[in-house]
């Protein structure tokens, strides 16, 4: 199938993937006339190249991962590696969660406004954008 084809298929654009291929992640064969021919399988590749993408796996890394998936084998070292990756992914999720919780309490506050949680109804000369009110 064509470039245009995976790209729409697999929500990349084709420059994506002309930069898979330049990273060695992705190949195609090529008609006589020059364009880019790609196997079924390419789209489901791409997808899974995305994940690494969005799960923060440089190119470099990507590029020896990929080897291990097509074979389903790998070398110590490379699994050492993808448990660092994983480990490092696990903390930012971890960190995200807390975001996502102080956000909660936030909203919550927001929506439920109580003296504990909002100066200003203590005392109605406060305000957040005036600090010089906010210390009478």
């Amino acid at each position: 199938m064509r470039i245009g084809e995976v790209a729409r298929r697999a929500g990349v654009s084709p420059r994506a993937l002309r930069y898979y291929e330049e990273q060695g992640l992705l190949t195609s064969e090529r008609t006589p006339s020059g364009q880019r021919e790609y196997a079924e399988a390419a789209v489901e590749r791409v997808t899974l190249i995305q994940q690494f993408f969005t799960a923060g796996l440089p190119s470099r890394t990507i590029q020896q991962v990929l080897p291990c998936v097509d074979s389903g084998e790998g070398s110590p070292e490379v699994f050492e590696m993808l448990a660092a990756e994983r480990d490092r992914i696990t903390a930012a999720m971890a960190d995200l969660a807390a975001t996502r919780d102080a956000l909660d309490r936030v909203i919550h506050n927001a929506r439920h406004p109580s003296p504990e949680h909002c100066p200003g109804l203590r005392d109605p000369a406060w305000s957040p954008y005036e600090p010089s009110m906010a210390t009478t």
